[in-house]
């Protein structure tokens, strides 16, 4: 699978090193996992449709009632249609020093003291709504301006969050700058009953596959195929086993394409078909 370069692959080859950009995207086919390495962090403000990603440390989906913060590094993200033929949103970028100009323009450069995840998610309301509004027209200015009123409307845009979220928010702005990345181990036991492939949990390492799997060697003394397979049977096996799920509801959060191969894989590890 080809990795997305972003925003790059939205930007002119002559456009140089950019500390704020806005980029409408749209699209009328489901995407799923695409590999995206953003340079940049970004806020993805959803209009139409459903959006996953997945990082190093956690996952999280959301909807066009809600838009996200995404701190910049490698992630997965699958962009699905909803009940109308199109998906829409609109992605404004900041750079490391555009958020630490910020941050020290309103006293708020300070370490994050607790564990956060490498997103924040944002409810859309009436006031976001409108903000949308005016940067689109933004858009629209001479090139003289555009750069002057797009970081006057960043910093709006971070006020007011704050604002909304408080305490939160900070801690998160905070964070995307004195974060320590995750450990290889970190990234695969966060990603162990996850339905992500060797290739994908390797990519949020930032390794190739065969890196990886030497990697992984060192680590487990085993190969990652095994080892995350016979941990997925284990936890689905428990799950069924509480009654509330059938095989059909969950194959695909471990990782399996279909019904039947869950199935085989399931009989293989316990001498038994999930159902019985």
């Amino acid at each position: 699978m080809t990795i997305q370069n972003v925003p790059e692959i939205f930007t002119p080859t002559t456009t140089d090193k950019l500390d704020l950009f806005v980029h409408d995207f749209k699209m009328t086919d489901d995407v799923f996992k695409s590999k995206v390495n953003l340079s940049l962090h970004m806020f993805s403000f959803l209009q139409k449709g459903k959006k996953q990603v997945h990082f190093a440390d956690s996952s999280v989906a959301v909807n066009s009632e809600q838009s996200l913060l995404i701190k910049k590094g490698n992630c997965l993200w699958s962009e699905l249609l909803d009940n109308a033929a199109i998906y829409y949103c609109k992605l404004f970028f900041f750079s490391d020093k555009q958020l630490k100009d910020f941050l020290k323009k309103h006293h708020l450069f300070a370490p994050s003291e607790k564990e956060t995840p490498s997103y924040f998610v944002i409810e859309n309301d009436a006031y976001l709504h409108s903000y949308l509004d005016s940067l689109s027209t933004v858009g629209n200015a001479s090139v003289d301006f555009i750069d002057n009123l797009y970081a006057i409307k960043f910093e709006e845009l971070m006020l007011y969050l704050i604002s909304k979220y408080g305490e939160a928010f900070k801690k998160y702005l905070q964070s995307l700058i004195t974060k320590e990345p995750s450990t290889f181990k970190e990234v695969v036991e966060n990603n162990i009953y996850s339905n992500l492939k060797i290739d994908e949990i390797a990519f949020l390492c930032h390794m190739s596959l065969s890196t990886f799997k030497r990697n992984f060697l060192k680590e487990y003394q085993t190969s990652p195929g095994k080892w995350l397979q016979d941990k997925r049977l284990t936890k689905a096996k428990q799950l069924l086993e509480d009654g509330q799920l059938k095989s059909s509801d969950i194959y695909s959060d471990f990782g399996y394409n279909n019904l039947s191969n869950f199935s085989a894989a399931f009989k293989n590890k316990f001498g038994k078909s999930p159902r019985g």
